[in-house]
Order: C-alpha cells, then sequence, then structure tokens
C-alpha cells in the first residue's frame, strides 16, 4: 500500500514559527535582564573601563569644597574634592586646557567630561566634538601630558581609548552621563564658568582669584557666592 506523501511545507512553517516566536522570548527575556542592571553595572561590562568605586572608592569621598590648587591621584581626575564652581557642560568643546578642580565639580553633577592629548589629528579632534557639541552634561578639552590619545571620564569611572572611532565612547556616554555622580542632573549651566586656563579660578578673596580668558567682547558667567555657600551667576565680560 502506498503511503501519502507528507505536507512538508506545513512541517516547514510550523518549524519557523516556533524558532521565531522563540526568539521573541528569549529577547523579551534578555530586556528584562537588562532593565534589572543599573547603568553603572552596565558601564562595568565595556572592555578596558575602570571603575573607581571598585578599585579605590575612597578617593571618591570628600568633606567639603575645597579652594586653590586640589593634587589628584591620577589625570584627568574622576572625582573627590573639587572647586565650589563648576566648568559649564552644556555640551561645550573647549580649545584650551581647563582646571581639573572646575571638571571634577561638572562630573559631581553628572556630566562625563571628554580629553585628548595635543597634537590629537584634526580629523579625531572633529569626531569627539561631534559627540560632545549640543548635548548636555558633557564637555571636551584638550589635557596636556595625559597618557592615553583620548580619555572619557565620569565620576568614578574612566576609559582610555586610541581613536575617536571607538565605539567604547558611545557605550560610556550612554550608560554613564546623567547616572555616575553624587549629583546626578544638578545643573550643568547656572553657575557654571567657561573661562579656560589649569588654574582654579577661586572666588571671594581665595588663593586663585578668578581670570576669566575669554576674549574682551565675549560674556562671562562669574559666578558670586551667597550666604549659604550657593554659587548664584551673574554676567561680566573679561576686559
Amino acid at each position: 500500500m502506498v503511503k501519502p506523501a507528507r505536507n512538508w511545507s506545513v512541517w516547514i512553517i510550523a518549524a519557523v514559527v516556533i524558532v521565531f516566536a522563540g526568539g521573541i522570548v528569549g529577547y523579551a527575556g534578555y530586556q528584562l535582564y537588562q532593565d534589572g542592571i543599573s547603568p553603572e553595572d552596565r558601564a562595568d561590562k565595556i572592555p578596558g573601563i575602570v571603575d573607581y568605586r571598585k578599585t579605590d572608592p575612597k578617593m571618591l569621598t570628600y568633606e567639603a569644597h575645597a579652594t586653590g590648587v586640589i593634587p589628584y591621584p591620577m589625570h584627568p581626575p574622576v572625582g573627590g574634592a573639587h572647586n565650589p564652581v563648576w566648568q559649564r557642560c552644556l555640551g561645550d568643546v573647549y580649545a584650551e586646557p581647563i582646571a581639573d578642580e572646575h571638571a571634577v565639580h561638572s562630573m559631581e553633577h553628572g556630566a562625563v567630561w571628554i580629553t585628548y592629548k595635543p597634537g590629537l589629528p584634526a580629523d579625531q579632534v572633529s569626531k569627539l566634538a561631534a559627540r560632545v557639541t549640543g548635548n548636555d552634561y558633557t564637555l571636551m578639552s584638550p589635557y596636556p601630558n595625559q597618557t592615553s590619545p583620548i580619555i572619557i571620564s565620569a565620576w568614578g569611572f574612566q576609559l582610555k581609548v586610541d581613536s575617536a572611532s571607538d565605539s567604547r565612547i558611545d557605550d560610556f556616554i550612554k550608560d554613564l552621563r546623567q547616572v555616575s555622580a553624587p549629583e546626578a542632573n544638578t545643573t550643568c549651566a547656572q553657575g557654571g564658568i567657561t573661562a579656560t586656563g589649569t588654574t582654579p579660578h577661586d572666588l571671594g578673596g581665595n588663593t586663585a582669584p578668578y581670570a576669566p580668558t575669554a576674549s574682551a567682547s565675549a560674556p562671562v558667567t562669574v559666578p558670586s557666592t551667597s550666604p549659604s555657600g550657593t554659587p548664584t551667576p551673574t554676567t561680566s565680560s573679561s576686559k
């Protein structure tokens, strides 16, 4: 007796449906797993990243704002004591070096700071600037004598790369911007300075007087200190 031919098309369609459904379930499970991981823990998975919260947590602690030059254990620094005034970090690309003490305060507010070794090719600098320009809670500046062509820093985290095309830069920014900081999402604008130079621009008669370096025609935001110690902005033009 001749057996009836099997309808293989039905089996093939069924197999495809099962595989597709399995893929959906698997992806949903992966998303639930990812949603349960903190941004900092996701950042820990970036190859080459250093998480100083784990390797040197005491370095990140401080009791109060400090004026004048502050010694940091690494350069660029990633946290710890800092100046009362922060560097503006509204997607600002600084053509000259800025003071560590102000940038650390910016990172305390949730900013990612991209630094590069002077002499980095112009096309590389442009690629970095494209990641910063127009993106709040980011800032960028050259950093003399740093150990890597490009370093990306956030409060407690740092990544060194050789090329601006490295995709880990985007992963770092995505995971840690406005996240890895004691005062995440505190303003990066009001009260922040745009002056460059590696000497801290302290106010109120401290050891390093505020000395803006912008052009004479450019307004510079100069914070004044309220009785409570909170910076409040005023506007001045450098002379």
